[in-house]
């Protein structure tokens, strides 16, 4: 384990950002490197603040969106170090304080480099099921879907299912169940066992409809750890394993992943005290979270659900609330898409990085 610092190289000045960059500026970054941090200076250099991945995700939930200022989500006192400290000292310090980056800076405050915690990291292989919802009848994309599943519609040659468990593969999952009913004879054809491909995939039938959340009711072979589930039909570059570790981490029961969403009310408002005008918003924006169809679950959600029976994920979400069990959400600002209509699939084609 050693620390590689960056002070006499130009690298960490990619991770700059101004006081005047939006929220998504400081996204991309950090989907761009992997340094896990974006540095805001200002005019003259100086380090006015950090933005980490976990400053994102609260910004998002606490009603911010990416294309606000920067400054919403930054921190502006982060933790620095003085040129000429010694190595041992800093490794003392992100020990100590469990970060694995640390801005260098002068006496005038200026950035100057950028300290990195190195780990030599083999592929961590997760013990974690990862079950994929494939059931779908894909109804609104027809006619794509009248002689292929939804999951199986390819995107830059491969089919969209493919996309899910190569990115998932990558992050260490082995182990995946895939839920089948319309056209399932054509998945389990493709991927087979999975034993090809250094995965093990088992399939679970439905013999109707049973939604999000009743099919994981079929599973024959319960996980006995917190597993991710997400459905066949979206696309998206998010980390499985780092929504699995936010679960863990948070000791929740279950895990949604949740994605920012404006709507701008095409009218101006006029508010009302009684008859009387007080006010008036032009055009404005209206911002909630909403399902992105990325869950982690604890098996003890399976008590919360009946075999065989239909139920969402909205609504097991909601038994579990009533039970007292923890739920969670995880804010996401990762590319995401929900290919269900055409003109989905002809988006997620032409903009969506399909490359792990």
């Amino acid at each position: 384990m050693t620390i590689n610092t960056t002070v006499a190289s130009d690298y960490w000045k990619s991770l700059t950002l101004s006081l005047e960059s939006k929220i998504q500026d400081a996204a991309s970054i950090l989907e761009s490197y992997s340094m896990q941090i974006a540095l805001i200076v200002g005019k003259k250099g100086e380090l006015i603040g950090t933005v980490s991945d976990g400053d994102i995700r609260r910004g998002l939930l606490q009603g911010c969106g990416v294309h606000d200022s920067v400054s919403l989500v930054l921190q502006s006192n982060p933790l620095v170090v003085p040129v000429n400290m010694d190595r041992s000292v800093v490794l003392q310090i992100m020990e100590t304080n469990k970060i694995h980056q640390i801005p260098v800076v002068d006496k005038d405050n200026k950035l100057v480099g950028l300290h990195l915690w190195d780990q030599v990291i083999t592929q961590q292989v997760r013990s974690n099921t990862m079950v994929i919802m494939a059931g779908g009848m894909g109804t609104r994309l027809r006619p794509h879907t009248e002689a292929c599943p939804k999951p199986m519609l390819e995107l830059g040659g491969k089919p969209m299912l493919e996309h899910i468990i190569e990115r998932a593969k990558l992050e260490g999952f082995r182990k995946f169940v895939v839920t089948l009913n319309y056209l399932g004879y054509m998945i389990e054809d493709y991927f087979g066992s999975g034993d090809s491909r250094g995965i093990d995939i088992q399939y679970t039938k439905e013999e109707s409809p049973l939604g999000t959340a009743g099919a994981i009711s079929l599973i024959k072979q319960l996980p006995e750890e917190p597993f991710v589930v997400t459905n066949g039909d979206v696309i998206t570059n998010i980390r499985y394993g780092k929504v699995l570790d936010f679960h863990n981490h948070h000791k929740a029961e279950a895990t949604m992943a949740v994605r920012s969403h404006e709507w701008q009310n095409p009218f101006g408002v006029v508010n009302l005290d009684g008859f009387a005008i007080v006010g008036f918003d032009e055009k404005p924006v209206v911002r909630s979270h909403i399902n992105a169809g990325v869950y982690v679950l604890d098996p003890k959600c399976f008590a919360s659900l009946e075999t065989g029976a239909m139920c969402d994920m909205p609504t097991l979400f909601g038994r579990l609330n009533e039970r007292g069990l923890k739920t969670v959400a995880y804010a996401m600002h990762e590319e995401w898409l929900d290919v269900g209509r055409p003109d989905d699939y002809v988006k997620a084609e032409n903009s969506i990085s399909l490359e792990p």
